[in-house]
């Protein structure tokens, strides 16, 4: 919401617009006061809204005219000042102010301000004052109200900058059509998908209880019974299908907001829009969608307790037939709420379990966040946005892990979502070996892969269950995802797929090896197509002993058309888990390394000490008689001494 609001005050001369802000701030009538009056600003301690408010005044002089057409295009709400006594300053609102804003290219909240009604004579009652006004606000629609007052009484002066401000924070336009007297499309949409999330057992209606928690969610108080009855009875007497079963339904949710507008609080309304992350434009906010989370380098998300247990709650209120699976439609349902399926692009169910017919299974689905939430965390906080998430922060749902480079070091994973990167040449069989991994049927017909394919499932392991993300790239963006050592470092394993059928099929994996430095990532080699006879590989050294060579565990063979894959995946994760087990060149490869490392950071860190305490020694103790006679030349030039 705006933290500021500048309020311009225009009229004719004479209207009394600098007498208006002169009691505002005086509390009293003030007989003679300047021209102009200076800017005053408000703090926001003083107002309701808690927002600074300038109030800027005006003239209407031939030499204004510069000054004033600045001020107007500054302003966030203008208030077109008119004396009742004087007819001709009202019938210019029309013919020359209000077009004068649009000429400017100006288009903010118009209040009309008349003032004087202390020198107006006889009683003017509020269909006579409609009568005038109403055909104005039907032709300008910035027209938000208008405000009769008297700056000499004074009376009704703090309202006229109540209603200001109030058009500017809680503006009629974005919500309500005042031609036709009707919601406005995006506000129907918004209050549509704000129902759907409070009614959290989707059955239609908000029920007293839900109702009681959209009212605490919104306005941080319950709803008394009293007014729960004033509600219901109010919506049932203008809509009779509003109220069912002893609640709301949309419609009838749709109809009080109607009224709650039209009777002026529209307030209440842009309050629970925004509390449901909703901003001026009826648009969810970046900040409510993309919440502050960080992640450092070389960690990954995960969800955490409360995330799979609000996912699991999600699929288990979706799933209307209770079959254990969610179909396309009740798909479509989950996702009303939001932009849509966040993985139609994705070739979705195909990427995760699910039964003969298609739906997807809680296993499936649940393994189907977990992929989103470690490959790219944003979007599962946004859909946590979409979806409902009750809890404050929402970013509770997720968790980060500890870096991967200390899990290795520490030779023990504390991770539950593993990814593993599938190399090997074209038609080696990694899709088919992806596939196989998510119950999905083989496929003779062999199709080049033309871009990534990302796949999951659960995998158990000595009862604890963890969720593997297996991903290949095809030959098109085989390279590049090899060249770019930031992805690579997020891989938990590395798969290498030959087929052992295809006497070509290994040396492309040894050229690959070559050619990338990969061997700080545990590895496993696989062999498809064990069902075929075995080919020699025109390779120096067959796969076995290449693997024996780097203290690794030969190929796995695995045939995914008979369905022998040899548990591999339950190696992979296990692989993932204990990754010092994995690194090509042994275990003892992999600690030298990493004792390698320490020693440079501790050597570093001793010389620097080290020249620190040198330096400091010669600015504190030898610099004023010299360097002594053994010092040596680097030693003179690293203390940069200086002659004198």
């Amino acid at each position: 919401m705006r933290r500021d609001v500048r309020i311009l005050l225009v009229g004719d001369e004479g209207v009394g617009k600098s007498t208006i802000v002169t009691s505002l701030i005086k509390e009293s009538f003030v007989a003679h006061v300047q021209h102009i009056v200076p800017e005053v600003t408000i703090p926001p301690e003083v107002t309701p809204e808690n927002v600074t408010t300038y109030i800027v005044d005006s003239g209407a002089g031939p030499q204004d005219r510069v000054h004033l057409e600045a001020e107007i295009r500054k302003a966030h709400v203008i208030c077109v000042v008119y004396s009742v006594e004087n007819s001709h300053s009202f019938v210019r609102i029309p013919t020359f102010w209000l077009p004068h804003f649009r000429q400017l290219g100006v288009n903010v909240p118009v209040i009309l301000v008349g003032n004087k009604i202390d020198l107006r004579g006889g009683e003017v009652t509020n269909e006579a004052l409609e009568d005038e006004i109403v055909p104005i606000m039907n032709e300008f629609k910035e027209v938000e109200t208008c405000v009769e007052c008297s700056a000499k009484l004074p009376l009704n002066v703090s309202e006229v900058f109540y209603f200001a401000q109030k058009a500017v924070l809680h503006p009629t336009a974005p919500l309500y059509d005042s031609r036709d007297h009707v919601l406005k499309p995006a506000c129907v949409k918004a209050l549509r998908r704000i129902f759907k999330l409070c009614d959290t057992d989707k059955d239609g209606i908000l029920d007293p209880s839900e109702l009681n928690e959209f009212q605490r969610k919104c306005f941080d108080a319950p709803l008394q019974l009293q007014e729960l009855e004033g509600i219901r009875e109010m919506v049932q007497q203008h809509d009779e299908g509003g109220v069912r079963d002893g609640g709301l339904t949309e419609d009838g949710f749709l109809y009080l907001h109607t009224i709650f507008i039209r009777r002026g609080r529209l307030e209440t309304t842009w309050t629970v829009l925004r509390k449901f992350g909703y901003a001026e434009d009826l648009r969810l906010t970046e900040e409510f969608l993309s919440p502050k989370f960080d992640v450092p380098p070389d960690c990954s998300v995960e969800l955490s307790p409360l995330g799979y247990q609000f996912l699991t709650d999600i699929f288990e209120t979706f799933d209307k037939d209770q079959d254990g699976a969610l179909k396309e439609s009740e798909l479509e349902d989950v996702f009303s709420t939001s932009p849509g399926n966040p993985w139609a692009s994705q070739k979705f169910p195909d990427t995760t379990l699910s039964d003969d017919s298609g739906a997807v299974t809680l296993q499936g689905w649940l393994a189907q966040w977990s992929m989103t939430t470690l490959l790219d965390h944003k979007t599962t906080l946004a859909y946590l946005a979409y979806l409902g998430y009750p809890d404050e922060p929402r970013t509770s749902a997720l968790h980060v892990t500890r870096a991967r480079k200390i899990d290795r070091r520490k030779g023990k994973v504390s991770r539950n979502v593993f990814l593993c990167y599938a190399f090997g040449a074209a038609g080696s069989g990694k899709t088919s070996l992806l596939r196989s991994f998510v119950g999905k049927p083989f496929r003779e017909a062999y199709e080049p892969t033309t871009k990534q394919i990302s796949v999951v499932n659960a995998v158990d392991i000595d009862g604890s269950e963890k969720y593997l993300v297996l991903q290949e790239f095809g030959s098109k963006y085989e390279s590049e995802m090899l060249r770019n050592s930031k992805k690579m470092d997020l891989a938990d394993v590395i798969v290498y797929v030959h087929d052992s059928s295809d006497t070509n099929s290994f040396s492309y994996i040894s050229n690959l090896r070559q050619s990338y430095s990969l061997d700080h990532i545990p590895t496993l080699f696989v062999a498809t197509k064990s069902d075929l006879d075995l080919a020699q590989q025109r390779h120096e050294v067959q796969p076995d002993v290449y693997c024996r060579r780097l203290l690794l565990q030969v190929p796995v063979s695995v045939s995914v058309k008979t369905g022998q894959t040899a548990d591999v995946f339950h190696a992979i994760c296990g692989i993932a888990m204990k990754p010092n087990t994995s690194i090509p060149g042994g275990a003892d490869r992999a600690l030298l390394l990493s004792a390698r490392w320490r020693k440079y950071f501790t050597l570093t860190a001793l010389l620097g000490g080290c020249t620190a305490a040198l330096v400091i020694m010669y600015r504190s103790v030898l610099r004023p008689t010299g360097l002594p006679p053994w010092t040596t030349h680097w030693a003179t030039w690293l203390l940069g001494r200086r002659g004198t």
